[in-house]
């Protein structure tokens, strides 16, 4: 078979990756992918760097035994602690999603004053901060690390009075007291309440035509009426830079693919897996395969 007729690995620690996995098949529909969330030890925000390693050198060994032609790692946590491990165990692209939604948050904000929400490992490995850095020596970086958000989508409680609480407890600092202008959702599964957040900080979503709704009447308690802040998905993003990635080493696909040719594979609860899953893909997904870790 031609190398650009191979599947695309994407692996997370559970169903936050799937954010990503939708992105890839809404902008890039002649690619399949093989998807591994690895439900039984999610969540990863809460581990040791050398765990997440292990964790991501041990998928991203089945991974290449699936042959696949480039490796997404659709965890921001993983990303930020696992990403050049990943990268020395082959020779074939691997994109993380943090330097994407840099990059794009760099891209959107006027002030230079930039949020960050993400699991504690992320935030705490300081990686969004030396990419914006990077970019743009002059941006302040505002972190945050918002745990509860994993277990509130992970419940389904995607606009649950519990999550717009929690939604004003962890951002409204953010807004009234950093004054942030740019917010990037630095967690794969914080896209799933992408809506509600915009909704209660008065949010506009970068890379999209179609904005969010406007914040009208909800609560605006975290508004500072200085505008919109632009909330920044690095699902879509990285999504964007697998495109160009997979053109520029010519393994870009011609031939379009079925919904049907994507592989599904989890660690544990393969039937949950699949009824969230076919949920948050708006598709309904028939198989999900059970790969235990002590098998990778």
């Amino acid at each position: 078979m031609e190398r650009n007729h191979l599947p695309i690995g994407v692996f997370d620690s559970g169903v936050g990756g799937l954010t990503v996995a939708r992105e890839i098949f809404r902008n890039l529909p002649n690619e399949k992918i093989i998807y591994y969330g690895d439900t039984a030890r999610v969540p990863y925000g809460n581990k040791s760097a050398d765990t997440i390693k292990r964790y991501s050198r041990q998928i991203t060994r089945f991974l290449l035994s699936k042959d696949v032609k480039a490796i997404v790692i659709a965890c921001n946590t993983a990303s930020a602690l696992a990403l050049d491990a990943v990268r020395e165990m082959t020779d074939i692209p691997v994109i993380g999603v943090v330097e994407p939604g840099a990059r794009a948050a760099v891209s959107a904000t006027s002030s230079g004053r930039i949020g960050i929400i993400g699991t504690s490992a992320t935030i705490t490995s300081g990686l969004y901060d030396r990419y914006i850095k990077e970019m743009m020596p002059s941006a302040q970086v505002f972190g945050k690390a918002c745990p509860l958000f994993v277990h509130l989508v992970e419940e389904g409680m995607l606009d649950d009075s519990v999550t717009v609480e929690m939604i004003h407890r962890y951002l409204d600092d953010l807004i009234k007291n950093d004054n942030i202008d740019t917010l990037i959702l630095g967690c794969t599964h914080y896209p799933l309440l992408r809506s509600v957040i915009a909704r209660e900080i008065g949010g506009v979503f970068s890379g999209y035509t179609k904005e969010l709704p406007d914040a009208g009447g909800a609560s605006n308690a975290a508004v500072s009426g200085e505008g919109k802040i632009t909330l920044v998905n690095p699902a879509y993003t990285t999504a964007m830079e697998l495109s160009q990635v997979l053109k520029e080493c010519g393994l870009a696909s011609e031939a379009p693919v079925s919904f049907s040719d994507h592989q599904f594979y989890v660690s544990d609860g393969p039937d949950n897996f699949r009824a969230f899953a076919s949920e948050i893909l708006e598709l309904t997904i028939d198989n999900v395969s059970l790969m235990l870790t002590d098998q990778l």
